[in-house]
This record gives C-alpha cells, sequence and structure tokens, in this order.
C-alpha cells in the first residue's frame, strides 16, 4: 500500500465536518490551512488533488444558533446554505496563500447517476485539474432530498474517485483508523494496519454511527473504500490531525488503517465498462480508425466514424463496430446520435459550424472506452 500512494498521481482527499468545524465549533481555519498547505506541497510533486469537505451544515448550524443537528430536511437545507458560503471561502482564501486556485463543486446523487451529467461533471472536474485549480467538493445539501442524498460524504468521496479515476483515496477522519472493535469498549481491540477493501469481516468491525456533528462512522469508511476500490483505487483512512498527514502519506509512510484495491486500475475501469453498462446504439468506423483504436490507443474521433446507428443521447454507452460489423470496442458517448450523424467524416474545426456549438474533439476519450 505505501507504493500505491507513493506513486499516486491523481489523489482524492476526504475531510469529515467534526475535523473541519473542530467538533462543531466553527470552521478550523488552522486545520483547514494545514491540510491546504500540504496540497500544495503534493501539488508541487506534480500529483493532482481533489478535496471532498465536509462542514457546510455544521457550520450553518454555528452561525444559525443551532447546538443540536436539526431533523428536518428543510433546515438542514437551510443550514448548508448558509454554511456553504463560510466553507468555500475559508478553502479559497488557505489555498491562495499557496499561490493554488480552487473551485467549489456541489454534487447529488443524480448527477453520477445519470449518463450525461456523469461525463458532464468528469469533464469539469479533470478540466480543473488541468488547470491546476483544486476542486473543493461537497454533497449540494441545499437542493437534495431523502430518495437523492449520498448519505454521507464518504460515499461522495468514494464517488469522486471513481469518476476522475484516481489512484488513491484518503479519509482523514477523528480516529486514528480501523480497529478490529470499539477501542472504548474492548481492551482486547487490535489496530488494523493493512487489509483488502471489501473483505465482509471489515464491515462487522466497523460497526457503529459517526458523532452528533457528521453523519458517517467508520462503517461508511469501510463502504467507501469498497467502492472506491472497484475501480482500482486504494484507500487511507487516517487521523486527520497527524501532523502532515498527507505528505507523509504521499511519501509512502504507513498512518492510519490502509485498505488496498484488488484489481489494478486499468483493470478495474475495463470490468466496470464492459460487465455493467448496456449500450443503446453503435457508430461504424474506417480501417483507419480500428487501427488506431486497437493498435495505438487513441481515442475515437468523429472523422472516423462512416455511419451511426440507433438513438442515443451524451454519455450513453455505445459499441463501436468495424465495417464488418465487428464489435471493436464500446465506450460512453461524447455526443447524442442526432449531433454524431452531423460530425461523422468531419475533423473538429467544423464541430462548431455543424453543431452551433465546440464540444470535445473526440466522439469517445480513450479514457472513457474499451476494447472488445
Amino acid at each position: 500500500m505505501t507504493d500505491a500512494l507513493k506513486n499516486a498521481k491523481r489523489i482524492v482527499i476526504k475531510v469529515g465536518s467534526s475535523l473541519v468545524t473542530n467538533e462543531g465549533r466553527g470552521l478550523d481555519a488552522q486545520a483547514i490551512g494545514n491540510w491546504c498547505r500540504q496540497m500544495a506541497a503534493l501539488a508541487a510533486q506534480g500529483r493532482e488533488v481533489v478535496m471532498v469537505s465536509s462542514g457546510a451544515v455544521a457550520e450553518g448550524m454555528k452561525r444559525l444558533g443551532w447546538s443540536a443537528r436539526p431533523k428536518e430536511i428543510h433546515e438542514l437545507q437551510a443550514a448548508a446554505a448558509v454554511g456553504q458560503m463560510g466553507l468555500a471561502q475559508i478553502y479559497e482564501t488557505q489555498l491562495r496563500h499557496y499561490d493554488m486556485g480552487s473551485a467549489q463543486v456541489l454534487l447529488t446523487h443524480a448527477d453520477l447517476a445519470d449518463r450525461e451529467r456523469y461525463l458532464n461533471a468528469r469533464s469539469t472536474l479533470l478540466t480543473l485539474l488541468r488547470l491546476k485549480v483544486v476542486p473543493v467538493i461537497n454533497e449540494n445539501d441545499t437542493v437534495v432530498n431523502d430518495e437523492i442524498k449520498f448519505g454521507d460524504n464518504d460515499t461522495l468521496g468514494a464517488l469522486v474517485a471513481n469518476l476522475v479515476e484516481a489512484d488513491a483515496l484518503i479519509i482523514l477522519t477523528d480516529q486514528k483508523g480501523l480497529y478490529s472493535a470499539d477501542p472504548r469498549k474492548d481492551p482486547n481491540a487490535r489496530f488494523i494496519h493493512e487489509a483488502e477493501a471489501g473483505t465482509p469481516e471489515l464491515e462487522r468491525m466497523a460497526g457503529g454511527a459517526g458523532s452528533s456533528i457528521g453523519r458517517g462512522g467508520m462503517i461508511t469508511k469501510v463502504l467507501a473504500a469498497k467502492r472506491a476500490a472497484s475501480s482500482g483505487a486504494s484507500t487511507v483512512i487516517a487521523w486527520g490531525r497527524e501532523p502532515d498527514v498527507l505528505v507523509r502519506l504521499a511519501a509512502g509512510e504507513a498512518i492510519g488503517t490502509a485498505l488496498t484495491a484488488s484489481t489494478a486500475k486499468l483493470a478495474a475501469r475495463k470490468q466496470w465498462m464492459a460487465d455493467h453498462l448496456q449500450f443503446r446504439g453503435a457508430v461504424v468506423i474506417d480501417d483507419g480508425a480500428v487501427a488506431k483504436l486497437r493498435d495505438e490507443g487513441k481515442s475515437l474521433l468523429p472523422i472516423g466514424m462512416v455511419e451511426v446507428q440507433g438513438e442515443f443521447v451524451r454519455g450513453d454507452v455505445i459499441a463501436v463496430r468495424d465495417k464488418s460489423g465487428n464489435e471493436v470496442a464500446r465506450g460512453l458517448a461524447n455526443y447524442a446520435s442526432s449531433e454524431a450523424r452531423l460530425i461523422a467524416r468531419k475533423p473538429s474545426s467544423e464541430f462548431e459550424r455543424l453543431l452551433g456549438f465546440t464540444g470535445e474533439p473526440e466522439m469517445i476519450h480513450r479514457d472513457n472506452l474499451v476494447l472488445a
């Protein structure tokens, strides 16, 4: 696991409410500043960092003078709306100290369940990373209801790790890591230094709820690690106030509990695309495009498409076939079938004239494409 983090280029970091707000006392500028300093250090090493930060509801509660977390959804949403202002501001201020840009990104489950919105969110996050901007992500508590809530930001952290194909997920919490039992109740509880994510025994060990400030607990972190592992990302659960925890983890130091992914990143992505998604249409490509995909690992460009079959929208999974009808690959379409018909056999320089807008140059980006 030390090598997995040491070699990680893209890292998702999740921090919980109790850490961000110093157990509900208000946003902890010193702690947030420390994490921002460390993120800047990671960026200086050439790594890409995404921050998933809780704390909006807790900060809103403080600003509204509420001592207990409300149960009514509209009151939670109001607290989130109030607190989100301070949360975005403090990350912006702290990251600017280290010449780092920041961006606020609010997501709901619906954003990632819908294929087109999934692609849009992914494109935005990858663009921010390319621009050397740190995305600060939170659940959009102001608009969600019980049916679409992630339920906790541990789950959101794992979904974001899958979304951006992160190499690692670091969950910073107010605990040192995972124990075999609750150490407050069982003196024989042993610390789990490393295990394979998704091992059923881990869920039994992690039972129990979170604090009065947050929504999660160790069980949500173990389940998040299992979810992150499905796309090849290993997870570390560590104490957020451990000195230089992010820098030391990235250097390969063993801190907290490491829950490793058993599937390689590329293999997991291929399995996800090949086994879990149905395609609604297809494009037929010429021999030159087939060679580009198979032999050179390139993206599929519209100029290589000779036919568009079926009806699909942006974000749908489509088949890529050669002129004999054999499936060459499958992947996520950047354009709807109606748009694809307009740009087939055309270079990207003509997209704006044909479509009225300029989108991605690829029909299917190589990151969203797997060979048959």
